[in-house]
C-alpha cells in the first residue's frame, strides 16, 4: 500500500481532501490544486461551501479571481456530500480546535473529521491532521479510532501530524515558503508525509514523532504569548516609572544578538497565541505539572482589553468627558492589521465594556464590514470617510490597517488614544499613546468648546 501511495504522489495521481475550509484548508487545498492534484474541498457549512462554489472567496489573502481558477482549471472541488471522499487517497484535516467554557480542549471537531473519514476510507489511506492540539492527539484519537476499525497503521493505514503555520494577512510567507514539520505515527507515515508535503512546500522538516511535531506548534506559540505579556506588563511598569517603553523597545533592538523585539498592545486574539499555550498547559496539568509562565501570561494577555478601558476612561476624564454617553470610535476591529480575522479580537471585548459602561460605542474597520455582538446583534462598520469621525468625542486605534491614512485620521478626530504608537507626531497635542507616560491636555481640553 505505501509503494501505491508513493506512486501516486510522484505521479500526481493522488486525490488530496480537505477537511475544512477556513484560513488553513483552503489556502492548502488551492496549493495542492496547483500543482496538478485532483483536489477535494470538503466542509460542513451549506453557505460557505455556497459562497466557494460561486467563487467567492471570504479570505482577504486569497482572491476570488485565484478561487476561479482552480474552480475552472476542473482540480478543485468544493462540497458538503462526504461521500465525495471515497476516492482520496490522502485526507488533511483542517478543523478548529476551540475551548470549551472550562478552558480546556475541545477536540469534537477533530473527531468529527475522523468519523467521517472513517465512513469513506478505503485502503492505504493517508490521514494528515494540521489542527493545533496538545501531544499524544493524533496517536490517540485517529490512529486508535483507525485501529479500532480493522485498519493496521504502517500497512494499510498511515498517519502524520504536521501543524498548519497560516498567518492571516501574510503575504510574505505562504504555503509554498513556510517549512512545513512533518511527524508519522511510524516510519512509512514519516516518509509518505514528507512525500505529501514537498508537493506544495519549499522546506520540509522531518522529526520523529507524531508527538515532537504536536509540541513544535504549542512551543512555537506559547513562546509568543510569553513574549508578548511579559512586553505588554513592561509597558505598564514603563508608564508608572515615567518611561516610554517603544523608545526603550527601539533602543534594546540596537542589540544584534539576544534580543528578540515584541511590541506591547490592546490584548492578543486569533486563533493561535490565545489558545494553543492553554492547550499545552492543559496537557501538563494531566501529567501533573504546573506551567506557571504559562497562566501568568495568559492572566497579563486577558487583562490588556480591560487596561485599555481603564485608559480611555482616564483619557476622557483629562479631557473632561465621563465615560456614560461620550462617543467612542474605535478604528480597526480585527485582531491584526490587513486581516479579516475577528476571532478572538481583543477590540470585540473592548466595544462591550465600553457599551457596558454606558459610552455610545462605533467602529471603523475597512477590511471587516461586521461582527455580531454578545446580545446577538449585528454592528455594522461605519464607511472609511474621515470626516464623519468628527463627531466623536475619542477615537481608539486598535488595529493598523495598511487602508488607514494616519494623516486624516490625525486631522478629523478630536482626540486619539492610539494603542499602536504610529500617528505622526504633528497631532501629539491630541493623542495619547499606549506606553508612552506623557499625556498633555494642555492644548485640547478646549476642542470641544
Amino acid at each position: 500500500m505505501k509503494t501505491l501511495i508513493r506512486a501516486k504522489l510522484e505521479d500526481k495521481s493522488a486525490v488530496i481532501a480537505i477537511i475544512g475550509l477556513g484560513y488553513v484548508g483552503l489556502p492548502l487545498a488551492l496549493a495542492f490544486s496547483e500543482q496538478g492534484f485532483k483536489t477535494i474541498g470538503y466542509d460542513t457549512s451549506a453557505e460557505k461551501i455556497g459562497r466557494l462554489q460561486n467563487g467567492v472567496s471570504d479570505i482577504l489573502d486569497f482572491s476570488s479571481e485565484r478561487l476561479n481558477r482552480n474552480l475552472l482549471a476542473g482540480n478543485f472541488l468544493v462540497t458538503q456530500h462526504a461521500n465525495a471522499l471515497l476516492e482520496a487517497d490522502a485526507v488533511l484535516i483542517c478543523v478548529p480546535t476551540p475551548l470549551n467554557k472550562a478552558m480546556e480542549p475541545d477536540l469534537s471537531f477533530i473527531q468529527q473529521a475522523v468519523d467521517v473519514i472513517l465512513e469513506h476510507a478505503k485502503s492505504g489511506i493517508l490521514v494528515a491532521l494540521e489542527s493545533t492540539t496538545y501531544p499524544g492527539t493524533t496517536r490517540d484519537v485517529i490512529c486508535e479510532a483507525f485501529s479500532d476499525k480493522g485498519f493496521t497503521l504502517g500497512r494499510n493505514f498511515f498517519a502524520v501530524y504536521s501543524p498548519e503555520r497560516v498567518d492571516p494577512g501574510n503575504t510574505r510567507f505562504t504555503t509554498y515558503n513556510t517549512a512545513k514539520v512533518v511527524g508519522g505515527a511510524e516510519s512509512h507515515s514519516k516518509e509518505l508525509g514528507e512525500l505529501l508535503y514537498k508537493q506544495v512546500a519549499e522546506t520540509v522538516v522531518p522529526v520523529n514523532s507524531l508527538e515532537v511535531a504536536e509540541m513544535s506548534k504549542l512551543l512555537e506559540n506559547t513562546f509568543r504569548s510569553i513574549n508578548i505579556g511579559f512586553i505588554n506588563e513592561m509597558a505598564l511598569l514603563a508608564e508608572k516609572l515615567d518611561i516610554d517603553i517603544w523608545e526603550t523597545i527601539e533602543a534594546a533592538s540596537s542589540k544584534p544578538f539576544g534580543f528578540m523585539k515584541f511590541t506591547p498592545g490592546p490584548g492578543i486574539g486569533g486563533h493561535c497565541i490565545p489558545l494553543d499555550p492553554m492547550y499545552l498547559a492543559w496537557k501538563a496539568k494531566s501529567e501533573n505539572f504546573y506551567s506557571r509562565f504559562i497562566q501568568l501570561a495568559h492572566e497579563v494577555n486577558y487583562s490588556m482589553p480591560e487596561v485599555m478601558v481603564q485608559y480611555i476612561a482616564d483619557t476622557l476624564n483629562e479631557l473632561e468627558k465621563p465615560i456614560k454617553h461620550s462617543k467612542i470610535l474605535l478604528l480597526g476591529v480585527t485582531y491584526k492589521e490587513n486581516s479579516a480575522d475577528l476571532r478572538e479580537a481583543p477590540a470585540l471585548k473592548i466595544f462591550e465594556m465600553l457599551r457596558k459602561k454606558g459610552a455610545h460605542v462605533s467602529f471603523c474597520d475597512p477590511v471587516a464590514n461586521e461582527f455580531i455582538d454578545d446580545n446577538g446583534e449585528n454592528q455594522t462598520s461605519l464607511p472609511l470617510q474621515y470626516e464623519r469621525f468628527q463627531s466623536f468625542d475619542l477615537a481608539i486605534l486598535l488595529t493598523n490597517h495598511s487602508q488607514f491614512s494616519l494623516q486624516a485620521i490625525g486631522e478629523n478626530c478630536h482626540f486619539i488614544l492610539d494603542t499602536k504608537n504610529v500617528l505622526p507626531e504633528d497631532f501629539y497635542y491630541k493623542t495619547r499613546t499606549f506606553g508612552k507616560s506623557s499625556f498633555s491636555t494642555k492644548e485640547s481640553i478646549g476642542i470641544w468648546s
